[in-house]
């Protein structure tokens, strides 16, 4: 929600009110976006696996944090998916645009968790053989 009282800082109850907003958007996720989920059970499987393969901080850090952005995304795609529909069923090329774009930028994002994850775990591999 936005500040109703200018830009004056949250303080402690706003800073809660935000987070169960925050909580709220997330449960909406869950229940209601199959992708969102999938992208969560894959994060529950490879963190652990991100976190043991990474060797420094910084490599957990990439490792991990490439699919915090994938789950973030998803969630800015369904935002402007579900704001879309609001506005009814019917096809609309600005609306079908803005859908695919939301959708190309999850794919951007899965290709950087490809591409971190290889860029970090690819040289120990190929150093064994």
């Amino acid at each position: 929600m936005a500040d109703s009282i200018g830009h004056l800082p949250r303080g402690p109850r706003g800073i809660y009110r935000a987070t169960l907003w925050s909580l709220k958007g997330l449960r909406a996720a869950w229940l209601h976006e199959s992708s969102f989920r999938l992208e969560v059970v894959l994060f529950v499987i490879l963190a652990p696996l991100g976190f043991h393969l990474g060797t420094s901080g910084l490599e957990r850090a990439l490792l991990i944090g490439s699919m915090t952005l994938v789950m973030a995304m998803e969630l800015l795609n369904s935002a402007v998916e579900a704001v879309i529909e609001r506005y009814g069923p019917e096809i609309h090329e600005l609306a079908g645009r803005a859908k695919d774009m939301g959708s190309a930028a999850v794919f951007v994002l899965m290709m950087n968790v490809v591409l971190t994850w290889s860029l970090i775990l690819l040289p120990r591999l190929l150093e064994q053989h």
